[in-house]
């Protein structure tokens, strides 16, 4: 009787886990010089992008693009309150949702956070198709992912 020998495991440094996670690691310390300048944490800057793009959103819908629960998104809301960059109001028609709305100081960051942009772009060295399919291959590893819940 044979016995077969379990798969060899590969590398650390062969795993996609890994990959995306030191790619994570590598992301947020190339981001943290580039952020210094406007005073945001990478995840401040990523809820202020998406305030950019729908300002007024409710704080349930941030923390769903952001893939968080809302519970998660409080203490990170106040911080960019204290900063004078969102208020917090209750939603008009349902007092249990909050919503946010960029103050004018959080409007103007906006300006910084192009020169941001452009700084990380410029540090990926990537063209714009290899972009597209780093998004497109993300995107569907996430979609399997979340589907295996």
């Amino acid at each position: 009787m044979t016995t077969k020998s379990p798969p060899k495991l590969r590398p650390v440094d062969q795993r996609l886990c890994f990959l995306i996670y030191s790619t994570s690691l590598a992301m947020t310390q190339t981001y943290k010089p580039l952020l210094e300048e406007t005073g945001l944490t990478y995840p401040q800057y990523l809820a202020m992008v998406v305030l950019w793009e729908q300002d007024g959103i409710a704080v349930k819908d941030l923390a769903a693009r952001l893939g968080q629960d809302s519970g998660s998104m409080t203490p990170l809301l106040k911080r960019l309150e204290s900063a004078g960059l969102v208020t917090r109001q209750r939603t008009p028609g349902d007092e249990r949702s909050l919503s946010l709305r960029l103050t004018p100081a959080g409007q103007a960051m906006r300006e910084k956070a192009r020169k941001v942009d452009a700084a990380f772009e410029r540090a990926c060295d990537l063209t714009e198709e290899q972009v597209g399919q780093l998004l497109d291959g993300m995107e569907v590893l996430r979609g399997h992912l979340q589907g295996q819940r």
